[in-house]
């Protein structure tokens, strides 16, 4: 059994590969930005993590996000997310409101991937 830890520090690992599986690490974007640039922020980050993996969005399985304020952020969010996610290759996806890391963060995406 091989699990493959990615940018690991003293709390967590980025992302980690486990049978063929890469689970990646809530990403968050830049503090202060719209939702909307925070949303472009965590793609790029998630397809920069994949690429570490070893994969890309193409075999995404799962997408969780969690916006700070559903009402104010979907649509804005939904915007981006449809620009970026690869056509006939979606993944289940779940979307909900929680309270973030802190109030400066607007959303945060978590993924599951094949490699």
């Amino acid at each position: 059994m091989t699990i493959t830890r990615i940018e690991s520090g003293k709390r967590m690992s980025q992302a980690v590969v486990h049978n063929g599986i890469v689970y990646l690490a809530g990403q968050v974007g830049n503090p202060g930005d719209d939702v909307t640039a925070q949303t472009r922020t965590v793609l790029a980050e998630i397809d920069r993590l994949l690429a570490a993996a070893g994969t890309d969005k193409t075999k995404l399985i799962t997408a969780q996000i969690w916006l700070a304020d559903i009402a104010t952020g979907f649509a804005a969010m939904n915007a981006v997310w449809d620009e970026w996610v690869a056509p006939g290759n979606t993944p289940a996806r779940y979307t909900g409101e929680a309270k973030l890391a802190g109030p400066e963060y607007l959303v945060e995406i978590i993924v599951t991937a094949a490699v």
